[in-house]
């Protein structure tokens, strides 16, 4: 594309692929199941990423590659074989589309609730392209912004970008978005969402932003990107960097909280000067950067990456915000770190930082009730159990109370746990069972954690030996 051109930007995608992997090494085997896996989940990455952020010396451990290739462990082996068959046999690409469409659909492609719950309708319409799952926040789509400058394996969004138009949240109607807002005066935050918005032009990205501006109910405004790890160029050196810096700035001159969401997965996403140079320049506009992203194994599973990427972004003024749990979506199974073990990670990275990088919250999972954080695991009561609180809630009334789930080594998320203390949590409905006991039997919010003798010690969450033959077999992690 001739805006391409002028950026410097080109994009990699399927067609690339089997060249990419050969400079990986792979043999032709290992390509052709890699490709397998690629028409099922998508595969879009760039030269600034393969050529600045991705240690070659190293793949495939290297964990850049291994946050935008496919593996040809991703999914199930069986599902790998019959699609590289296909490949390999040269048939027609609307049968490879269909067995990829079969696999797809087993992948949970909409967690959450985000088709069945999230949708706001006006009347009996449904609103496209919107999302409000929380009273007070609206997340919108805006169809230009429905793809990235590179995508991660990890994604849980991977359905926006499969070409399935049934799967994908977009809409080019800013209007019917300030009309929504204004029949919902209880909303007081916009997150405009991909995607990536970033990868808008200024014009594109001028259109959704300025009929927001006049809406007085509205404090903030976010924007969800992954621009300043993929390609900070966006803030530096495109061809409309200052005037989109120049918008930036005009949102915070009304008064209201302008927020980046910024994704880095891993410390070397920071180790370029275009990085600090684009931080300094979006924030000089007085928008505030915070900085989120899942916890994923085999890429930032260790406490120091976590320490180490929480300490790079305070001193460049980002604030840290959310460590997520990976989301029960797409290659979850491959991906994912057990409950017990994010939350050793999250506490060894915490204790080793100072108070400024503390503004981060997690280990988070966005489930269907709303962002489950893991506090700890305690001994309470005699029994072992996690200690769970929502940081947000579809029902507000939830948000911030502590309660208790059965301690198992094995679970990856919410839907993996059992109340302990009660016959439901919380957030279900009261004809599952009794309701949870009162608050004065157990202990309240923050006293929990405050007595060390009943709270597992550092490295030890893990040490049952007896306890990994729980692990069911749809949750073994791949080696």
């Amino acid at each position: 594309m001739q805006e391409s051109a002028a950026r410097g930007f080109r994009a990699y995608t399927a067609k690339h692929l089997d060249d990419l992997l050969r400079r990986a090494g792979l043999d032709d085997e290992g390509r052709i199941r890699v490709r397998a896996v690629a028409t099922v989940l998508p595969f879009r990455t760039n030269a600034y990423v393969v050529d600045h952020l991705i240690d070659w010396s190293v793949v495939p451990d290297d964990p850049i590659y291994r946050l935008v290739f496919p593996q040809a462990d991703m999914l199930p082996e069986a599902d790998v074989t019959r699609l590289a068959g296909l490949l390999r046999g040269g048939a027609p690409n609307a049968e490879i589309q269909a067995v990829a469409h079969g696999v797809r659909e087993r992948l949970n492609p909409h967690p959450a609730g985000q088709l069945d719950l999230n949708v706001p309708h006006i009347g009996a319409d449904p609103v496209p392209g919107m999302q409000h799952k929380y009273p007070e926040t609206v997340l919108f789509f805006p169809k230009q912004g429905q793809t990235c400058h590179a995508y991660c394996t990890y994604c849980f969004r991977w359905a926006q970008f499969v070409g399935e138009p049934d799967l994908k949240f977009a809409s080019n109607d800013v209007a019917s978005l300030v009309g929504y807002l204004k029949d919902h005066p209880e909303v007081t935050g916009v997150l405009i969402t991909g995607g990536d918005p970033m990868v808008m032009g200024e014009p594109v990205l001028r259109r959704y932003l300025e009929p927001l501006l006049g809406l007085e109910q509205l404090e903030s405004i976010r924007i969800g990107t992954k621009a300043l790890a993929y390609w900070p160029q966006r803030f530096v050196s495109d061809p409309d960097a200052d005037d989109t810096l120049r918008l930036l700035a005009s949102v915070v001159e009304t008064g209201k909280n302008l927020a980046l969401m910024a994704h880095f997965s891993h410390p070397r996403e920071m180790e370029s000067p275009l990085v600090e140079a684009a931080v300094k320049r979006v924030r000089a506009t007085g928008a505030v950067i915070r900085t989120q992203a899942p916890l994923i194994r085999s890429i930032n599973d260790r406490a120091e990456t976590w320490s180490s990427m929480w300490r790079a972004q305070v001193a460049m003024g980002m604030v840290p915000y959310y460590m997520f749990v990976e989301r029960d979506t797409g290659p979850q199974d491959y991906f994912a770190v057990p409950l017990a073990r994010a939350y050793e990670i999250f506490r060894d990275a915490y204790a080793s930082v100072s108070g400024l990088c503390r503004t981060v919250r997690g280990p988070s999972m966005s489930a269907t009730p709303g962002k489950v954080c893991v506090d700890g695991v305690a001994e309470i009561a005699g029994q072992r159990v996690f200690v769970l609180h929502l940081i947000q809630a579809r029902d507000p009334g939830l948000v911030g109370r502590p309660f208790f789930a059965r301690y198992d080594p094995a679970a990856v998320w919410l839907t993996d746990l059992r109340p302990a203390f009660a016959d439901r949590f919380p957030f279900e409905p009261a004809e599952v069972g009794p309701v949870m006991a009162e608050p004065a039997t157990v202990e309240p919010a923050g006293s929990v954690m405050a007595e060390p003798a009943t709270v597992e010690p550092a490295g030890s969450v893990m040490a049952e030996p007896a306890a990994v033959g729980l692990v069911p077999a749809a949750r073994r992690m791949p080696a």
